[in-house]
């Protein structure tokens, strides 16, 4: 690595996939664009690593994701309320593992796509007299009003949001307009539509009917929530079409899974973990799922319509979302789990409806986002007015 290569640092953490999928599409962006040498990327799980207890505290929230997501409103107050991301107690224990890493690695940027975790790397920067040398980037994961206070953060530079919605709730909390701007979410250029013989493509891939409409049910990066009482219900009706089931990182799951499909009277494929969410996207008519933000949106970007688990109340950082794409058409809520086989013979039976809902899922992604965050982010990088200008990412919609 050259003395001059621009180092870039990304703050992330598993607590569901969303944040996990923002910083893959970043960093592979971030290596792609940049003629001549390379920015050098490091994403980091800042929670998970940082120290036992705060890794514990992640597990326990992947554990309520997965299991109790009534609970989930309960937790958004708590944190909300506490602001454990500015708490001395965690920032103290933390400090000394981020610190090491900082000082060893001294990135140009640091980037967060997280909301707990922009304040400690402030207080690094401040700690280490570094504050007006190294931006502090956030990127806003959550694309509606109602989320996180967390996300609000007096030392970062520069915000970059997803919609006006997402930038008056900064404003409400107290941010400057004039860190804010508008750049939709960090989507991966995989996630696009594809037309009729790519989707007949992906399909045989799974070993499916290439020609049938096709259900993907998604449980979601960690694998639990409502979904599967949702999929037992699917698999109860008498449909005309095809199902994949993805269960996450919860092997359990699959297993359960596994053994519900064998009764189900449609043909239908169990997948565990996959890096390849776009492939089941571009497969499907169809996906239902519970709408996590990057989740939701990279479904719109492949132009997939959505039927959407309210069959307890949204996540509140996940309410504007439920509503933006039930208010534009793209998706159905929901409100129990016993409808959801009404409702896709509904979808099957009725061409007009589903043509309309596909049709709804145009303009609710923002086209070229990553391209256009990566460009804000490159733009703060040393000496960027001299460096080659960065190529063009793939369109993304």
């Amino acid at each position: 690595m050259q003395p001059n290569t621009p180092k870039i640092l990304i703050i992330s953490s598993d607590t569901g996939g969303g944040h996990r999928s923002a910083a893959q599409a970043l960093s592979e962006g971030l290596e792609k664009i940049w003629l001549g040498d390379s920015p050098v990327v490091r994403v980091i799980k800042a929670a998970e690593e940082s120290h036992r207890i705060t890794d514990r505290l992640v597990n326990v929230y992947n554990w309520i994701l997965r299991h109790k997501q009534g609970w989930m409103k309960y937790l958004y107050w708590a944190v909300n309320k506490f602001r454990p991301e500015k708490s001395e107690f965690f920032q103290k224990r933390c400090m000394v593992y981020l610190k090491a890493q900082f000082e060893k690695w001294c990135p140009h940027i640091v980037v967060s796509v997280h909301p707990l975790t922009q304040h400690i790397f402030g207080r690094v920067l401040r700690e280490l007299n570094l504050t007006s040398q190294i931006p502090l980037v956030t990127i806003v994961t959550d694309p509606c009003y109602g989320f996180w206070k967390g996300w609000a953060c007096d030392d970062v530079s520069l915000y970059l949001v997803a919609n006006a919605e997402a930038r008056q709730q900064l404003l409400d909390y107290g941010v400057s307009s004039e860190k804010i701007k508008i750049s939709g979410l960090p989507l991966h250029p995989k996630f696009r539509e594809v037309d009729e013989t790519a989707a007949q493509d992906a399909r045989r891939a799974f070993g499916l009917d290439p020609d049938k409409f096709t259900v993907f049910v998604n449980a979601g990066w960690v694998g639990g929530g409502n979904i599967p009482k949702i999929f037992k219900e699917l698999v109860r009706g008498e449909l005309d079409v095809q199902a994949i089931f993805l269960a996450g990182k919860n092997e359990e799951l699959r297993k359960e899974a596994e053994e519900i499909a064998k009764h189900a009277k449609f043909p239908v494929k169990v997948i565990g973990y996959s890096d390849e969410i776009e492939k089941l996207m571009h497969s499907a008519n169809v996906m239902i799922s519970k709408l996590g933000g990057l989740t939701t949106f990279e479904a719109l970007a492949c132009r997939l319509p959505i039927i959407a688990d309210a069959t307890t109340n949204p996540m509140p950082q996940e309410a504007g979302t439920v509503q933006l794409i039930s208010d534009r058409g793209a998706g159905i809520l929901l409100k129990r789990s016993v409808d959801i086989v009404p409702t896709i013979r509904s979808l099957v039976g009725n061409s007009r409806r589903y043509t309309d809902m596909k049709a709804a899922t145009a303009g609710l992604a923002m086209p070229n986002a990553t391209e256009m965050i990566i460009r804000e982010i490159t733009a703060l990088l040393p000496g960027h007015t001299q460096s080659k200008q960065p190529l063009a990412l793939p369109a993304q919609v």
